[in-house]
């Protein structure tokens, strides 16, 4: 991922025990640097974790309500 340049949007799946933690998908955003990260698939996940963790990081995360 760190290899990867001019990332716009990024989609990033979060939701244990089949795709990434919070911490994971924060991790995967600073390697690639979108400008513009929306996770999905995150059910029950707490967003608000992954929100803190990109703070001040440079990515703008996005969520969109689940229906």
């Amino acid at each position: 991922m760190k290899a990867l340049k001019d990332i716009d949007i990024a989609f990033l799946p979060m939701n244990l025990p089949y795709t990434m933690t919070p911490e994971m998908v924060a991790d995967a955003a600073i390697a690639m640097k979108p400008k513009i990260l929306y996770p999905y698939h995150y059910g029950n996940t707490d967003v608000s974790r992954l929100e803190e963790l990109l703070n001040g990081k440079g990515v703008e995360v996005r969520i969109r309500k689940l229906q």
